[in-house]
């Protein structure tokens, strides 16, 4: 895993329940306010006072508004990771055409739990256009190419574990991108393009079988 960039105000979430109520309602109304004003004009004084807290509370959690927004990421990376390990879960054990064929349940479950997040479209723009944030979002796609090539390798013997790798990080990049486009394309359905995404990884998992 890549770590955080040098100077990022990053802290670990507080484990103590009151604290951690705390942290995540700091988290739940900054993600309101990105979906209401941007990422620009988002600030702590802004989360702070939709809160109802004062500045200090929010600094013994986060050193700046950068590091709100990472615990935002990070925080929308590990439900999406929760839902490819149950995924994995259920499907790996039955091979690589087993997951082929339930491709497209995790691209809407996936879709469905960044849906339910507050703010989420704003969270990935960030992560997208925010120098301090890039890495958040590398080290999630990462994980989940780790995850699947896992899932798969079992089912390869003797593959190249780095072209199987290599494979699969297209994959999952083009399945983030997919989900990512719904956000703004109001002119393709979203069964359609998750149709046609779907159709593609379930090519791209199957093809896998040349690299025994």
């Amino acid at each position: 895993m890549i770590g955080a960039v040098p100077g990022a105000a990053a802290k670990a979430p507080p484990k103590q329940q009151r604290a951690r109520q705390t942290y995540d309602l700091l988290l739940d109304v900054a993600g309101e306010l990105l979906a209401l004003v941007g990422i620009e004009r988002v600030s702590t004084n802004l989360i702070c006072a939709r809160a109802g807290l004062t500045p200090p509370a929010l600094y013994r959690y986060f050193g700046d508004k950068y590091a709100v927004l990472e615990a935002l990421g990070r925080r929308l990376m590990d439900r999406q990771n929760a839902v490819l390990d149950a995924w994995i879960a259920r499907y790996a054990g039955g091979g690589l055409d087993a997951m082929a064929n339930h491709i497209g349940e995790l691209l809407a479950e996936n879709a469905a739990a960044t849906r339910a997040e507050p703010g989420a479209v704003w969270i990935l723009r960030a992560l997208h256009a925010t120098p301090r944030l890039v890495h958040v979002r590398l080290e999630s796609h990462r994980y989940v190419t780790a995850r699947l090539t896992d899932a798969c390798a079992r089912h390869l013997p003797g593959a190249d574990p780095e072209m199987l790798w290599g494979r699969l990080r297209l994959a999952v990049e083009l399945g983030f991108a997919a989900d990512e486009m719904l956000y703004e394309e109001d002119r393709v359905a979203p069964d359609a393009i998750f149709g046609a995404v779907a159709g593609m990884l379930k090519t791209a998992i199957r093809d896998l079988t040349a690299l025994r």
